[in-house]
């Protein structure tokens, strides 16, 4: 008997099969080293660890930084500003609220350069270019013009930074920075609700500004600590209203 003779383009389905399952064990032991390596460079966690120094008060993070940075620029265009509103506000409530911006901002200054002194940190002196922009818009203004810039500039960026104060306090490691959160927590939020007040926040077009995220970061993040002088003397004053200690137990339960 006469052997059968082979089906036609069997020996092709079969060696094109192989290359394709040659092709796919190669593929997948190219994928599986890259899935099942949890550390891997250039995760959140490498960029943590990479950007953080030590000190004394704890681990210093790129984002701690920068806060400390931009708490002090807070200082440096709204204590002026509340300053002026003191003098052109046309309302009462306008008036109070510079007179919070004032205070609260004179607290924090001295605070910020108290805590970038230990740590080694350098701080700006002037505004950024945003911060000299919203200034300038300030002083143009004249009347109840200005009364509706004023609460609305400030109460725009008190709410932006009210978001990096919760996460700086939510996830540092640094009880400097720690403390200095709390500080600004309470210092910022007092701000919100003051201008809130004056009776001029437009809250639909804060709400788009808000949420559009077109502005750049008002500050890049600041190098690791070097030992640096203070930029200026700080002097220290107590504000108005009552801030809570760094640390505090819960009050007891009533009767």
């Amino acid at each position: 008997m006469r052997p059968r003779p082979p089906v036609k383009g069997r020996g092709i389905l079969s060696g094109t099969g192989l290359i394709i399952a040659g092709l796919t064990a190669t593929l997948m032991a190219l994928i599986f080293p890259i899935w099942s390596y949890a550390d891997r460079s250039g995760t959140p966690v490498d960029v943590l660890n990479a950007e953080t120094v030590s000190t004394q008060y704890g681990p210093l993070s790129a984002l701690d930084r920068e806060f400390v940075t931009k708490v002090r620029l807070a200082g440096l265009w709204e204590l002026p500003a509340g300053q002026q509103a003191q003098q052109k506000g046309t309302t009462q409530a306008v008036r109070t609220a510079g007179q919070h911006l004032v205070e609260g901002h004179t607290f924090l200054d001295e605070r910020v350069r108290d805590v970038a002194s230990q740590l080694g940190l350098a701080l700006p002196n002037e505004p950024n270019d945003q911060q000299k922009e919203w200034l300038a818009t300030l002083n143009a203004a004249q009347g109840v013009e200005y009364d509706r810039e004023f609460a609305n500039i400030l109460r725009l960026a008190h709410g932006r930074v009210f978001s990096v104060v919760a996460q700086v306090r939510a996830s540092t490691r640094n009880s400097l920075v720690r403390t200095l959160a709390d500080d600004a927590n309470t210092t910022v939020l007092d701000h919100i609700k003051i201008l809130e007040a004056t009776g001029y926040v437009d809250f639909d077009a804060l709400a788009q500004d808000m949420v559009a995220g077109s502005t750049p970061p008002i500050s890049n993040s600041p190098a690791p600590p070097a030992f640096t002088a203070d930029p200026t003397p700080a002097v220290p004053v107590t504000p108005s209203y009552a801030l809570p200690p760094p640390a505090t137990s819960p009050p007891p339960d009533e009767p």
